[in-house]
Protein backbone atom coordinates (compact mmCIF):
# COMPACT_ATOMS: atom_id res chain seq x y z
CA UNK A 1 0.00 0.00 0.00
CA UNK A 2 3.00 2.72 0.77
CA UNK A 3 3.70 2.05 -2.84
CA UNK A 4 0.30 2.92 -3.94
CA UNK A 5 0.45 6.01 -1.43
CA UNK A 6 4.19 6.93 -3.21
CA UNK A 7 2.57 6.85 -6.62
CA UNK A 8 -0.36 9.17 -6.11
CA UNK A 9 1.67 12.06 -4.28
CA UNK A 10 4.32 11.91 -7.04
CA UNK A 11 1.60 11.85 -9.61
CA UNK A 12 0.02 15.02 -7.75
CA UNK A 13 3.89 16.79 -8.13
CA UNK A 14 3.44 16.28 -11.92
CA UNK A 15 0.25 16.46 -12.61
CA UNK A 16 -0.64 19.86 -10.58
CA UNK A 17 1.83 22.01 -12.81
CA UNK A 18 0.69 20.59 -15.71
CA UNK A 19 -3.14 21.08 -14.81
CA UNK A 20 -2.52 24.46 -14.33
CA UNK A 21 -0.60 25.80 -17.32
CA UNK A 22 -2.83 23.76 -19.62
CA UNK A 23 -5.59 25.67 -17.80
CA UNK A 24 -3.37 28.68 -18.62
CA UNK A 25 -3.20 28.18 -22.56
CA UNK A 26 -7.50 27.19 -22.29
CA UNK A 27 -8.05 30.84 -21.82
CA UNK A 28 -5.68 32.07 -24.14
CA UNK A 29 -6.93 29.68 -26.88
CA UNK A 30 -10.63 30.09 -25.97
CA UNK A 31 -10.17 33.77 -26.83
CA UNK A 32 -8.56 33.13 -30.57
CA UNK A 33 -4.77 33.42 -30.01
CA UNK A 34 -2.81 30.40 -29.96
CA UNK A 35 0.13 29.74 -27.74
CA UNK A 36 3.16 27.79 -27.23
CA UNK A 37 5.00 30.21 -25.17
CA UNK A 38 3.85 28.56 -22.09
CA UNK A 39 7.20 26.74 -22.35
CA UNK A 40 8.87 30.29 -21.95
CA UNK A 41 6.42 31.66 -19.69
CA UNK A 42 6.70 28.89 -17.43
CA UNK A 43 10.25 29.32 -17.45
CA UNK A 44 10.39 32.97 -16.50
CA UNK A 45 7.69 32.88 -13.94
CA UNK A 46 9.64 30.26 -12.16
CA UNK A 47 12.42 32.32 -12.47
CA UNK A 48 10.91 35.21 -10.83
CA UNK A 49 9.46 32.98 -8.14
CA UNK A 50 12.23 31.36 -7.24
CA UNK A 51 14.67 34.20 -6.97
CA UNK A 52 12.38 35.86 -4.78
CA UNK A 53 12.52 32.99 -2.88
CA UNK A 54 16.14 32.85 -2.69
CA UNK A 55 16.28 36.96 -1.61
CA UNK A 56 14.32 36.30 1.05
CA UNK A 57 15.85 33.42 2.19
CA UNK A 58 19.17 35.04 2.08
CA UNK A 59 17.86 37.83 3.64
CA UNK A 60 16.31 36.36 6.54
CA UNK A 61 19.45 34.79 8.70
CA UNK A 62 22.03 36.70 6.97
CA UNK A 63 23.41 33.70 5.34
CA UNK A 64 23.47 31.70 2.11
CA UNK A 65 20.61 29.98 0.89
CA UNK A 66 22.83 26.35 0.99
CA UNK A 67 23.27 27.25 4.45
CA UNK A 68 19.62 27.91 5.30
CA UNK A 69 17.82 24.75 7.23
CA UNK A 70 16.55 23.74 10.38
CA UNK A 71 12.52 24.53 11.96
CA UNK A 72 13.59 27.99 12.61
CA UNK A 73 13.31 29.23 8.99
CA UNK A 74 10.56 26.64 8.76
CA UNK A 75 8.39 28.54 11.41
CA UNK A 76 9.33 32.15 10.10
CA UNK A 77 8.27 32.02 6.84
CA UNK A 78 6.44 28.32 6.29
CA UNK A 79 3.92 28.78 3.57
CA UNK A 80 3.25 32.56 3.60
CA UNK A 81 6.34 32.52 1.87
CA UNK A 82 5.21 30.85 -0.78
CA UNK A 83 1.93 32.46 -1.14
CA UNK A 84 3.72 35.44 -1.93
CA UNK A 85 6.10 33.98 -4.29
CA UNK A 86 3.09 32.80 -6.27
CA UNK A 87 2.25 36.21 -7.15
CA UNK A 88 5.69 37.36 -8.09
CA UNK A 89 5.70 34.16 -10.96
CA UNK A 90 1.85 35.56 -11.99
CA UNK A 91 3.14 38.74 -12.80
CA UNK A 92 6.52 37.83 -14.27
CA UNK A 93 4.01 35.36 -16.90
CA UNK A 94 1.33 38.43 -17.28
CA UNK A 95 3.93 40.36 -18.47
CA UNK A 96 6.04 38.17 -20.78
CA UNK A 97 2.33 37.62 -22.41
CA UNK A 98 1.67 40.90 -22.83
CA UNK A 99 4.04 40.77 -25.58
CA UNK A 100 2.87 38.05 -27.42
CA UNK A 101 -0.26 39.38 -27.02
CA UNK A 102 0.61 42.69 -28.89
CA UNK A 103 2.31 40.68 -31.40
CA UNK A 104 -0.03 38.10 -32.18
CA UNK A 105 -3.87 41.26 -31.48
CA UNK A 106 -2.40 44.61 -32.51
CA UNK A 107 0.36 43.68 -34.71
CA UNK A 108 -1.16 40.63 -36.18
CA UNK A 109 2.03 38.32 -36.43
CA UNK A 110 2.17 35.24 -36.59
CA UNK A 111 1.72 33.19 -33.55
CA UNK A 112 3.37 30.26 -33.78
CA UNK A 113 6.78 32.59 -34.23
CA UNK A 114 5.85 35.36 -31.60
CA UNK A 115 5.56 32.10 -28.74
CA UNK A 116 8.78 30.49 -30.24
CA UNK A 117 10.60 33.74 -29.83
CA UNK A 118 9.57 33.74 -26.26
CA UNK A 119 10.09 30.08 -25.51
CA UNK A 120 14.06 31.09 -26.97
CA UNK A 121 14.18 34.10 -24.89
CA UNK A 122 13.01 32.86 -22.01
CA UNK A 123 15.72 30.42 -21.28
CA UNK A 124 18.33 32.97 -22.15
CA UNK A 125 17.63 35.65 -20.16
CA UNK A 126 16.86 33.90 -16.82
CA UNK A 127 20.69 32.25 -17.33
CA UNK A 128 21.69 35.88 -18.35
CA UNK A 129 20.16 37.46 -15.15
CA UNK A 130 20.96 34.59 -12.79
CA UNK A 131 24.82 35.24 -13.81
CA UNK A 132 24.55 38.62 -13.43
CA UNK A 133 23.49 38.11 -9.86
CA UNK A 134 25.08 35.19 -9.01
CA UNK A 135 27.71 34.80 -11.07
CA UNK A 136 26.31 31.19 -11.85
CA UNK A 137 22.86 30.21 -13.39
CA UNK A 138 21.73 28.17 -10.65
CA UNK A 139 19.42 29.96 -8.60
CA UNK A 140 19.42 27.43 -4.93
CA UNK A 141 16.40 27.71 -2.26
CA UNK A 142 15.54 25.65 0.72
CA UNK A 143 12.75 23.70 0.84
CA UNK A 144 10.52 24.39 3.72
CA UNK A 145 7.28 24.00 2.04
CA UNK A 146 6.40 20.74 2.09
CA UNK A 147 3.45 19.33 4.99
CA UNK A 148 4.28 16.03 5.98
CA UNK A 149 0.83 16.20 7.24
CA UNK A 150 -2.25 18.29 7.02
CA UNK A 151 -4.17 18.61 10.33
CA UNK A 152 -7.11 17.04 10.87
CA UNK A 153 -7.38 15.61 7.35
CA UNK A 154 -3.97 14.29 6.95
CA UNK A 155 -5.26 11.53 9.86
CA UNK A 156 -8.03 9.94 7.69
CA UNK A 157 -7.70 6.54 7.25
CA UNK A 158 -7.09 5.92 3.09
CA UNK A 159 -7.46 9.18 1.85
CA UNK A 160 -5.05 10.83 4.22
CA UNK A 161 -2.15 9.35 3.35
CA UNK A 162 -2.82 9.79 -0.39
CA UNK A 163 -3.91 13.38 -0.72
CA UNK A 164 -2.98 14.96 2.94
CA UNK A 165 0.13 13.43 3.75
CA UNK A 166 4.10 14.46 1.96
CA UNK A 167 2.23 17.32 0.31
CA UNK A 168 2.17 20.90 -0.97
CA UNK A 169 0.40 23.51 -0.84
CA UNK A 170 0.45 24.36 -3.98
CA UNK A 171 -1.94 20.95 -4.85
CA UNK A 172 -5.05 22.44 -3.50
CA UNK A 173 -4.34 25.83 -5.33
CA UNK A 174 -4.09 23.52 -8.39
CA UNK A 175 -7.75 22.40 -7.64
CA UNK A 176 -9.07 25.91 -6.69
CA UNK A 177 -7.69 26.95 -9.55
CA UNK A 178 -9.59 24.15 -11.89
CA UNK A 179 -12.87 25.20 -10.08
CA UNK A 180 -12.80 29.02 -10.62
CA UNK A 181 -11.71 28.19 -14.54
CA UNK A 182 -14.58 26.10 -15.07
CA UNK A 183 -16.69 28.55 -13.30
CA UNK A 184 -15.88 31.78 -15.00
CA UNK A 185 -15.43 29.92 -18.51
CA UNK A 186 -19.10 28.62 -18.41
CA UNK A 187 -21.01 30.35 -15.52
CA UNK A 188 -19.70 34.13 -16.55
CA UNK A 189 -20.30 36.72 -18.68
CA UNK A 190 -16.54 36.93 -19.07
CA UNK A 191 -16.69 33.58 -20.21
CA UNK A 192 -19.11 33.48 -22.77
CA UNK A 193 -17.71 36.83 -24.22
CA UNK A 194 -14.09 35.11 -24.50
CA UNK A 195 -15.50 31.85 -26.18
CA UNK A 196 -17.22 34.35 -28.54
CA UNK A 197 -14.27 35.89 -29.62
CA UNK A 198 -12.74 32.33 -30.59
CA UNK A 199 -15.17 31.26 -31.99
CA UNK A 200 -17.47 33.76 -33.93
CA UNK A 201 -14.84 37.46 -33.65
CA UNK A 202 -17.20 38.75 -36.15
CA UNK A 203 -20.30 38.24 -34.66
CA UNK A 204 -19.30 38.80 -31.36
CA UNK A 205 -17.66 42.48 -32.43
CA UNK A 206 -20.89 43.40 -34.08
CA UNK A 207 -22.98 43.12 -30.63
CA UNK A 208 -20.50 45.32 -29.49
CA UNK A 209 -17.81 43.10 -27.73
CA UNK A 210 -14.48 44.28 -27.60
CA UNK A 211 -12.61 41.53 -29.86
CA UNK A 212 -9.31 42.53 -28.94
CA UNK A 213 -9.81 43.73 -25.49
CA UNK A 214 -11.21 40.05 -24.57
CA UNK A 215 -8.17 38.54 -26.52
CA UNK A 216 -5.77 40.07 -24.24
CA UNK A 217 -7.61 39.25 -21.44
CA UNK A 218 -7.28 35.56 -22.46
CA UNK A 219 -3.42 35.95 -23.51
CA UNK A 220 -2.46 37.86 -20.15
CA UNK A 221 -4.41 35.37 -17.78
CA UNK A 222 -3.09 32.54 -19.92
CA UNK A 223 0.32 34.18 -19.08
CA UNK A 224 -0.48 34.30 -15.38
CA UNK A 225 -1.15 30.95 -14.44
CA UNK A 226 1.89 29.55 -16.82
CA UNK A 227 3.33 31.84 -14.85
CA UNK A 228 2.19 29.72 -11.70
CA UNK A 229 2.42 26.45 -13.09
CA UNK A 230 6.15 26.78 -13.91
CA UNK A 231 7.09 27.56 -10.08
CA UNK A 232 4.73 25.02 -8.82
CA UNK A 233 6.47 22.84 -11.17
CA UNK A 234 10.19 23.95 -9.75
CA UNK A 235 9.14 23.83 -5.78
CA UNK A 236 8.41 19.95 -5.19
CA UNK A 237 11.25 18.93 -7.47
CA UNK A 238 14.29 20.20 -7.12
CA UNK A 239 15.75 22.63 -4.86
CA UNK A 240 17.31 24.66 -7.48
CA UNK A 241 16.24 26.67 -10.50
CA UNK A 242 18.64 25.80 -13.76
CA UNK A 243 16.96 27.84 -16.22
CA UNK A 244 14.40 25.08 -17.27
CA UNK A 245 10.96 23.01 -16.73
CA UNK A 246 12.20 20.06 -18.50
CA UNK A 247 9.82 20.64 -21.63
CA UNK A 248 6.75 20.45 -19.37
CA UNK A 249 5.13 23.48 -21.00
CA UNK A 250 5.23 21.49 -24.09
CA UNK A 251 3.77 18.70 -22.41
CA UNK A 252 1.14 21.25 -21.12
CA UNK A 253 0.15 21.71 -24.60
CA UNK A 254 -0.48 18.29 -25.44
CA UNK A 255 -2.97 18.07 -22.34
CA UNK A 256 -4.59 21.09 -23.15
CA UNK A 257 -5.40 19.15 -26.66
CA UNK A 258 -5.70 15.84 -25.50
CA UNK A 259 -8.11 17.72 -23.22
CA UNK A 260 -9.87 19.21 -26.25
CA UNK A 261 -10.19 22.54 -24.51
CA UNK A 262 -12.46 21.80 -21.51
CA UNK A 263 -11.55 21.80 -17.99
CA UNK A 264 -13.04 18.15 -16.96
CA UNK A 265 -11.20 16.94 -19.76
CA UNK A 266 -8.19 18.81 -19.07
CA UNK A 267 -7.99 17.70 -15.53
CA UNK A 268 -8.35 14.14 -16.60
CA UNK A 269 -5.62 14.54 -19.29
CA UNK A 270 -3.33 16.37 -16.66
CA UNK A 271 -3.65 13.05 -14.01
CA UNK A 272 -2.83 10.85 -17.09
CA UNK A 273 0.24 12.54 -18.38
CA UNK A 274 1.44 13.20 -14.58
CA UNK A 275 1.47 9.34 -14.25
CA UNK A 276 3.17 8.50 -16.65
CA UNK A 277 5.75 11.20 -15.78
CA UNK A 278 5.91 9.72 -11.91
CA UNK A 279 6.73 6.35 -13.17
CA UNK A 280 9.79 7.88 -15.63
CA UNK A 281 10.90 9.87 -12.44
CA UNK A 282 10.66 7.40 -9.82
CA UNK A 283 10.70 3.39 -11.38
CA UNK A 284 13.58 2.76 -9.13
CA UNK A 285 11.14 3.16 -6.03
CA UNK A 286 8.51 0.99 -7.15
CA UNK A 287 9.33 -2.83 -6.35
CA UNK A 288 7.48 -4.69 -9.44
CA UNK A 289 9.00 -2.02 -12.05
CA UNK A 290 12.69 -2.01 -10.70
CA UNK A 291 12.90 -5.44 -11.51
CA UNK A 292 11.92 -5.46 -14.89
CA UNK A 293 15.25 -5.23 -16.97
CA UNK A 294 14.46 -1.92 -18.85
CA UNK A 295 17.07 0.42 -19.19
CA UNK A 296 16.44 3.42 -17.20
CA UNK A 297 16.40 5.88 -20.65
CA UNK A 298 13.00 3.89 -21.67
CA UNK A 299 11.57 5.13 -18.65
CA UNK A 300 12.14 8.85 -19.22
CA UNK A 301 11.50 8.75 -23.12
CA UNK A 302 8.08 7.33 -22.20
CA UNK A 303 5.62 10.37 -21.51
CA UNK A 304 6.93 12.11 -24.88
CA UNK A 305 6.41 9.13 -26.84
CA UNK A 306 2.97 8.52 -25.32
CA UNK A 307 2.65 12.32 -26.22
CA UNK A 308 2.88 11.84 -29.75
CA UNK A 309 0.65 8.46 -29.97
CA UNK A 310 -1.62 10.45 -28.03
CA UNK A 311 -2.06 13.79 -30.42
CA UNK A 312 -2.14 10.92 -33.49
CA UNK A 313 -4.87 9.93 -32.64
CA UNK A 314 -6.62 12.62 -30.84
CA UNK A 315 -5.72 15.55 -33.23
CA UNK A 316 -8.14 14.24 -36.35
CA UNK A 317 -11.28 14.77 -33.60
CA UNK A 318 -10.00 18.30 -32.47
CA UNK A 319 -12.61 20.39 -30.86
CA UNK A 320 -10.96 23.94 -30.77
CA UNK A 321 -12.21 27.30 -30.81
CA UNK A 322 -12.80 27.68 -34.50
CA UNK A 323 -10.77 31.18 -34.83
CA UNK A 324 -7.91 30.09 -32.93
CA UNK A 325 -4.97 31.15 -34.17
CA UNK A 326 -6.40 33.53 -37.12
CA UNK A 327 -6.15 37.20 -36.79
CA UNK A 328 -9.07 39.53 -36.28
CA UNK A 329 -8.89 42.95 -37.76
CA UNK A 330 -12.19 43.65 -39.81
CA UNK A 331 -14.64 45.76 -37.60
CA UNK A 332 -12.33 44.88 -34.44
CA UNK A 333 -11.81 47.84 -32.04
CA UNK A 334 -8.58 49.77 -30.84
Amino acid sequence: MSVVYFLVQQTMFFSIPLLIVALGGMFSEHSGVINIALEGTMILGAFAGILFINAFQSAALGQSPEQLSGPLFGQLSGQLLLFLAIPVAAAAGALISLTHAYASIHMKADQVISGTAINMFAPAFAIYVARMLRTVQQIPFTNEFRLESVPGLGSIPLIGPLFFQNTYITTYIGFLILIAARIVLYKTRFGLRLRACGEHPQSADSVGINVYRMRYAGVILSGMLAGIGGLVFIIPTSTNFNATVSGYGFLALAVLIFGQWKPGRILAAAFFFGLLKAVASSYSGVPLLKGIPIPSNIYKMMPYIVTLIVLAFTSKHSQAPKAEGIPYGKGGRE
